[in-house]
């Protein structure tokens, strides 16, 4: 649903999120609604005067801090309604005698938008194509509400202590409109609390993302020791194979086809060997009497290996 416009709270600006969701548009900045602000003051402080200017009650009232803004973002309702009236709409309150208040009881539906507030936050509510949407800013998106939770919604805000005006006029038709007519919105995962984001989950552990991500660590930790152990495991053979005289490519000798050297053959050879490499060679070798017993042993097995 990016095409419907939606903006997440920022500070206290609220007020500036809820008109832009309505009109799904940035239309109005928080210098704007200050701006707006600033005239109301102006507007009062002007009716105060009337009264005279040397009045206790004069007095008082330019010592009191402004009614219609505050250095937080906070803006009242007499700035929606002045914002408002540019666009030609105007507000009127839920619970009050009017008949479009009646009517909007009776059938919520029948409207087009509403806009609540609690305190200082401020959201809307606003039909897109054929389908209600809240627009609250606290959420992480637009939320889409069935016509009849829209009943139960307004109902559930009345009890927390919102006030619900009906925004009463034409709102300018948007591509949201549009599109929303030709492919209604489907939404099986509804928006989150911004603030819910980072929370643990009710067992008290932690975000879904955070036990992903610890599985994951596990997994590479696990597959890298078993690297590891095939590594060891390979070296060990080829150092084995090495010794053996075989390259680690090479079968190994099978030890039901391969005949096992008899010790006393070995011996037999050994002495016949021995004898031969005493007499004179034409290459002038090393007498067996000036050779270690450990090249007359290595000898031995070189002229074993070869007669086998």
């Amino acid at each position: 649903m990016e095409y419907i416009f939606h903006e997440r709270q920022e500070g206290s600006l609220c007020a500036q999120h809820c008109l832009n969701a309505l009109l799904q548009g940035q239309y109005f900045t928080a210098v704007d609604l200050a701006e707006i602000a600033r005239q109301l003051d102006d507007s009062e402080r002007n009716q105060m005067a009337e009264g005279g200017v040397d009045t206790e009650e004069y007095r008082k009232f330019l010592e009191e801090p402004s009614s219609n803004m505050d250095d937080s973002g906070f803006f009242s309702i007499q700035v929606i309604q002045n914002a408002l009236s540019v666009w030609g709409l105007e507000l009127v309150p839920y619970k009050s005698q009017n008949p479009i208040a009646q009517a909007a009881q009776a059938l919520p539906t029948s409207q087009h938008a509403y806009i609540c507030n609690f305190k200082e936050h401020w959201l809307s509510i606003r039909k897109l194509g054929n389908q209600w949407f809240n627009l609250n800013s606290l959420l992480t998106g637009p939320e889409l509400i069935s016509d009849t939770y829209l009943a139960m919604l307004l109902t559930q805000l009345q009890q927390e202590g919102y006030s619900i005006f009906i925004v009463v006029g034409t709102l300018q038709e948007t591509d949201a409109d549009q599109i929303l007519k030709l492919m209604p919105a489907v939404q099986p995962i509804k928006p989150k609390l911004i603030s819910d984001l980072n929370k643990p989950d009710k067992s008290g552990g932690a975000s879904k993302a955070t036990v992903d991500q610890a599985a994951l660590q596990r997994a590479l930790d696990e597959s890298q020791h078993l690297m590891q152990s095939q590594d060891e495991a390979d070296l060990e053979a080829a150092m084995r194979l090495s010794m053996e005289g075989l390259s680690p490519d090479e079968p190994g000798p099978s030890t039901s086809t391969t005949k096992q050297p008899d010790p006393e053959e070995l011996r037999r050879k050994r002495l016949a060997y021995l004898d031969n490499i005493e007499k004179p060679s034409l290459d002038k070798e090393k007498p067996v009497s000036e050779m270690s017993e450990e090249d007359q042993l290595q000898a031995a097995i070189n002229m074993s290996m070869s007669s086998s």
